[in-house]
C-alpha cells in the first residue's frame, strides 16, 4: 500500500554561531547597563539624601527587572550570579562573563557619579560599615540570603508563575536598605560597592562587601533548593 503523501517538513533550524554570540552579547550588555543604572540611581540618592535611597533602590530595581529581566535574567549582582552557579542554575562560563559585565557597569557608574560630584560627597555612595566588621559581614550575609531566597523562588520555580517577580525582589532591596542602611549601607551586592569605592578611593572594609553578600547568596540559594523539594538539574548554558 502506498504511503500517504506528506508535505516536506522543514529541516530543524540550528542557531548559528553568529546568532549565539549576538544573544550572549545582548545578555552581557543588559547586565552591564542594568548594573550601571542601579549604581547611578541608587548611589546618587545616597549622595543627595540617604533616607530616600531605599525608595530609589526599590524603584530602580523594579524598573530594571521589568525592562531587562527577559534579556539576561536581571542579576545585576555577582553574588546572585554566584548563588545560581553553585546551585547549578548558571554555567561557570556565564558566571564569569556576567560578573565581569556587572563589575564593568558598576565601575562606569562610579566614575559617572564622580563626574557629577568631583568633590566626592558621601564618598559617592560607597558602603562603609558603622558597626564592627564581623557584625557587618553578618548583616550583609543575612540580608543577601533573604534576597537570594526570594530571587530563587520567583525566578526559578515554576510554581511561582504569576508572582510579580520584580515587585518581590525590589521590595527586599528597598526594605533592607531602609532597615539596615545606617549599619552597613545594605549593599547586598559586591558590584554596587565596587563602583563607588573605586571612584571615591574609599576601600575601608571593602572585603566585608565581598564576603558577606557572596556567603549570603550561596546560603539563600541552597536554602531555596531545600524548600523546592524536587531539583531541576538544567543548567543555563
Amino acid at each position: 500500500m502506498p504511503t500517504p503523501h506528506r508535505p516536506p517538513q522543514p529541516a530543524p533550524q540550528l542557531a548559528s554561531p553568529h546568532s549565539a554570540f549576538a544573544g550572549e552579547a545582548r545578555r552581557l550588555f543588559a547586565e552591564a547597563i542594568g548594573t550601571y543604572f542601579l549604581v547611578v540611581v541608587g548611589c546618587g540618592a545616597v549622595v543627595l539624601d540617604r533616607p530616600a535611597a531605599a525608595i530609589a533602590f526599590f524603584l530602580v530595581v523594579l524598573a530594571l527587572i521589568g525592562g531587562l529581566g527577559h534579556i539576561s535574567g536581571a542579576h545585576f549582582n555577582p553574588a546572585v550570579s554566584l548563588g545560581f552557579l553553585l546551585t547549578r542554575r548558571l554555567s561557570g562560563r556565564r558566571f564569569l562573563s556576567y560578573a565581569a559585565a556587572q563589575s564593568t557597569g558598576a565601575v562606569l557608574a562610579g566614575f559617572t557619579l564622580r563626574a557629577i560630584w568631583p568633590n566626592r560627597p558621601a564618598n559617592l555612595g560607597a558602603t562603609v560599615p558603622s558597626i564592627g566588621a564581623g557584625r557587618a559581614v553578618l548583616v550583609e550575609a543575612v540580608l543577601t540570603a533573604l534576597l537570594m531566597l526570594v530571587i530563587a523562588g520567583v525566578a526559578t520555580d515554576a510554581r511561582a508563575v504569576g508572582v510579580p517577580a520584580g515587585l518581590a525582589i525590589a521590595a527586599v532591596v528597598g526594605a533592607t536598605s531602609f532597615a539596615f542602611g545606617p549599619l552597613t549601607g545594605a549593599s547586598l551586592n559586591p558590584a554596587r560597592s565596587l563602583g563607588p569605592a573605586l571612584a571615591a578611593g574609599q576601600w575601608s572594609h571593602f572585603w566585608v562587601y565581598l564576603l558577606g553578600p557572596c556567603a549570603g547568596a550561596v546560603a539563600g540559594g541552597f536554602a531555596y533548593e531545600i524548600l523546592r523539594g524536587s531539583r531541576d538539574e538544567r543548567v543555563d548554558r
